[in-house]
């Protein structure tokens, strides 16, 4: 098999490095799995934490090798250090702790009390699988989950997805109440949506337990805690079957690439060692998010880790991963303030190759768990083979997210007129990444709708928003903003390397930002909600938008558009029109803000076209200016179409 430098000349130069790298992981696989799998080899989830044995005792193990004495206090005991609860060491830095059935009960609160040289403190156990934050004095403690009826599983996983349609979202918000939205109430109203819009995937944010919920799920203290602020453990399963038995595959959005600081909820100075999962001194700090920064060196790291990824897999179906913080992850100074040009920067020292080692033994360990899993990588340096197999000298993640689309539109929205469009820029930008690798495109993401940022559709109307949203109103700025938007996200969407995402609610142009309770909004969740109800009347032009992004992604994949590559037909400067072929459609867009063109003749395939879908269409809230499911012949290798301005247009080949 050929490796990536055999297949990209510009990386011959790394020849040595890339080797070396690839020589690194599969040392490191050897070194913790031997010559069996990984899969097999790292269970630290099943030895550390809480467990019930066969004949209903209990036995709890930890890991500080800094405590001199460690308790177990809780309901079971009044929160008293006893030495009826009191660990035993048992070398290697373990401790365990042995106690009778009648000792625990389904349900009771606990922690751990640490002590150490100079100093001691409560902790969480740091393979609590269930934690719950008291509602009033906010402070949180372990909680014995052992339900007497294991969740039932009903349905198969969902199956591979080469090209997923990704509907990104967070439970919390998904409810339009003022409230924190639960698995159940997710399963419940927006999994049916997420059915009717076509999306095959869901990518779940803020799953593994956070203790600030405005930091969206990436402050992480428990990692293999789910957060308890949305439900159980068995509700959540069950919306995960539901999702499968729905034909949806459910992808978490992981967090590995830091730990929050919290000393009380999480692993920072956990037995009183600086340095127990983590790098010591100022490496193991992260100077932008206040975190601290594994090091992915370290054995007992990776073995965390990896039994995270495993745990998650097993316990809940995953069927995939998006890791969150890759870029920071990869770098020793997480990639802040640097531009990332040229390829010196991914082969040299400032790259934490302990970091790429672990990355590339947690997309081993996947694949081990179920061969149609998959993940994605947030990256925004450009690493050169971090989503290349494996075998061909690549860290090996499926997918890596094509974040730069996204901040194109903002630069071409924010910086250029309607007129300084360039359509050449846009096909290049939207088409341009690496042969060896796949990619996630998205036109707006979580990111870009959060409080300070502002969304695609505010972006292009503004303060219009909030008067001209009625279907019968007349306003040039938000007829403008309703055309760009089905535009905007049908060229994303149609160029897209191997998947498309949308996050929850932007399908449908939600108003305003997100914002979740904080001090400074009065602890409000006004913003930390999703308005699904503007999207159900026919009198507001939101149901419109919803209906073409439902359409737009139900062809898609109907087609298998995805599956080919697109190609360039027509790139027209001066008239704003771009033109380009995948499968057996067409895609044509006119973004010339006034210019209308009949009779547009440009170079296509042989055959007779139909149109399948028509961005100016009454029933998406158009002008109705192209007739509907018209057909159209190729003459001499010609194909003519009206391009009405602002729109867009697919044509399907019969």
């Amino acid at each position: 098999m050929k490796m990536i430098y055999d297949t990209d000349p510009y990386l011959l130069p790394y020849k040595d490095a890339i080797d070396a790298r690839h020589r690194r992981i599969l040392d490191m696989k050897r070194h913790i799995a031997g010559k069996g799998l990984l899969k097999d080899a790292v269970n630290n989830h099943l030895y550390y934490g809480l467990h019930r044995c066969d004949d209903g005792s209990w036995i709890f193990r930890e890991w500080a090798p800094n405590a001199t004495r460690i308790y177990l206090i809780g309901e079971c005991n009044n929160w008293k250090r006893t030495d009826a609860f009191a660990l035993k060491p048992i070398g290697g830095g373990n401790w365990e702790l042995s106690l009778p059935a009648f000792s625990l009960s389904h349900g009771q609160l606990y922690k751990l009390f640490i002590e150490w040289p100079g100093g001691a403190g409560e902790r969480l156990p740091s393979y609590a699988v269930r934690t719950l934050q008291d509602p009033v004095t906010k402070v949180f403690c372990a909680q014995v989950w052992a339900p007497e009826e294991p969740y039932r599983w009903k349905h198969p996983h969902a199956g591979k997805r080469p090209h997923p349609m990704i509907y990104e979202c967070h439970i919390g918000m998904s409810s339009e109440e003022e409230k924190v939205a639960s698995f159940e109430d997710f399963r419940t109203t927006v999994l049916p949506k997420v059915r009717q819009l076509g999306y095959d995937t869901l990518q779940i944010m803020a799953l593994q337990e956070h203790p600030y919920y405005g930091s969206f799920g990436y402050q992480v203290s428990n990692f293999f805690a789910l957060s308890s602020r949305f439900g159980t453990p068995e509700e959540f399963k069950r919306l995960v079957d539901d999702a499968h038995g729905k034909g949806i595959a459910v992808v978490m959005d992981i967090v590995h690439s830091h730990s929050v600081d919290n000393e009380a909820e999480g692993l920072s100075l956990f037995d009183g060692r600086d340095d127990l999962y983590f790098y010591s001194g100022p490496q193991g700090r992260h100077p932008a998010w206040g975190s601290r920064c594994f090091d992915y060196g370290k054995d007992e790291t990776k073995y965390f880790l990896l039994s995270n990824v495993k745990y998650w897999m097993e316990e809940y179906h995953i069927d995939g991963f998006r890791f969150d913080g890759v870029t920071s992850m990869l770098y020793w100074d997480h990639g802040l303030g640097k531009d990332f040009v040229g390829y010196d920067n991914y082969f040299n020292d400032g790259v934490d190759e302990n970091a790429v080692t672990y990355l590339a033994l947690a997309n081993i360990l996947v694949r081990e768990m179920n061969p149609n899993a998959f993940t994605i990588a947030e990256d925004v340096s450009g690493m050169a083979g971090l989503a290349a197999p494996l075998e061909k000298g690549g860290v090996g993640f499926d997918f890596r997210m094509s974040m730069g689309v996204a901040d194109n539109w903002i630069k071409w929205i924010k910086t250029l007129s309607d007129e300084q469009w360039s359509v050449g820029e846009i096909w290049w930008q939207l088409t341009n990444k690496r042969d060896d690798e796949k990619t996630i495109s998205y036109a707006e993401c979580h990111d870009q709708a959060l409080v300070g940022d502002k969304t695609l559709i505010f972006r292009l109307m503004d303060k219009e928003m909030y008067f001209s949203m009625n279907k019968d109103s007349k306003n040039p700025v938000v007829d403008r903003g309703i055309a760009l938007h089905k535009m905007i996200r049908l060229v994303t969407a149609a160029t897209a390397g191997d998947g498309y995402l949308n996050f929850m609610g932007n399908e449908f142009g939600h108003p305003e930002w997100i914002d979740f309770p904080r001090e400074g909004n009065g602890w409000s969740y006004a913003h930390a909600r999703r308005q699904w109800s503007l999207a159900e009347p026919d009198y507001l032009r939101y149901r419109y938008l919803r209906n073409f992004d439902r359409d737009m992604v139900h062809l898609i994949r109907q087609e298998r558009i995805l599956f080919a590559k697109p190609r360039l037909l027509v790139q027209d400067e001066e008239k704003k029109i771009l033109i380009f072929s995948r499968g057996n459609c067409i895609f044509a867009f006119n973004f010339n803000p006034a210019g209308s063109f009949a009779e547009y003749g440009f170079p296509a395939p042989e055959g007779e076209w139909v149109g399948v879908l028509d961005s100016d269409a009454a029933v998406y809230d158009g002008f109705s200016r192209i007739s509907a499911s018209e057909h159209h012949f190729t003459v001499d290798g010609r194909l003519y179409l009206y391009l009405p301005a602002r729109t867009a247009q697919v044509l399907k080949r019969l």
